[in-house]
């Protein structure tokens, strides 16, 4: 019985080191995709306009990093949310989209 519930702990284990190595990656994926973009934008932010592709690019990323602060802040609820985080997702990138070329 204890070997069984072992082997279980075990591939949980795993699953989540796999998971939490993904998630580093797309992370490590997505910061070098933004710097150039961050380097960019802090050289121009003093000139007029940002325009839409500009400003899609930092909404998407300011978009993903907050729902995966609201996915982790759900805890075990995140599954049952997804079709709540999906719209809430595409809501507050046009809304942060639009904002920030609208503002900048």
């Amino acid at each position: 019985m204890n070997e069984h519930l072992d082997q279980k702990d075990r591939n949980e284990s795993r699953k989540v080191l796999v998971a939490m190595g993904v998630l580093l990656i797309v992370g490590l994926v997505a910061l070098s995709m933004m710097f150039p973009l961050l380097v960019e934008f802090s050289d121009l932010y003093l000139e007029p306009g940002l325009g839409l592709k500009s400003a899609a690019v930092i909404a998407f990323f300011v978009t993903v990093a907050l729902m995966i602060v609201f996915a982790i802040a759900s805890g075990d609820g995140l599954l049952g949310e997804l079709q709540f985080m999906l719209f809430g997702f595409f809501a507050f990138f046009l809304m942060l989209w639009l904002s920030i070329a609208w503002i900048f």
